[in-house]
């Protein structure tokens, strides 16, 4: 009977994680991420790169942006591990691969999850999700989301 409470509980929650989702691509950089819902977007940035996102009650911040990797994905990634670094982050996990890469770190009662993916042409999309240590459990399934969703929208 538990089991059978449990599966009728994951159906019907996976609509309401659905609900409500919006969507944003970029077409200088050719990618695209779902939003979470209750996240109001900024202006596109100055250099059409990306866009951030709030949910104010909440204190979250998602910013997507595109870029260049002039020296390749993987030396883009170390470099952005290592300004979090230097910002005063705590990096307690993270993993690489030449085609994605996340990082997850900690700064007082904040915490970040980062992640990349390789785009064509030496560019990349990337998300960084800002949020208070106290919500782990709820954004876990949006981190899930977010993950899954973030894709480069060009064939190489």
């Amino acid at each position: 009977m538990r089991v059978l409470s449990l599966i009728i509980f994951a159906v019907m929650t996976v609509p309401a994680l659905a609900f409500g989702w919006g969507h944003y691509e970029n077409t200088r950089f050719g990618y695209a991420i779902d939003i979470p819902p209750n996240f109001e977007g900024g202006r596109q940035s100055g250099n059409e790169d990306g866009q951030m996102f709030r949910w104010m009650a909440r204190a979250q911040l998602l910013t997507v942006w595109g870029g260049n990797a002039p020296g390749g994905f993987e030396q883009e990634t170390a470099a952005m591990l290592a300004k979090a670094s230097a910002d005063g982050w705590n990096i307690s996990y993270q993993a690489t691969t030449p085609t994605w890469a996340h990082f997850k770190a900690q700064r007082g009662e904040r915490m970040l999850h980062q992640r990349m993916i390789a785009l064509c042409d030496g560019q990349y999309a990337a998300f960084l999700f800002d949020f208070a240590m106290q919500e782990v459990a709820n954004v876990e399934p949006v981190i899930e989301r977010l993950e899954r969703s973030l894709r480069g929208e060009r064939s190489c």
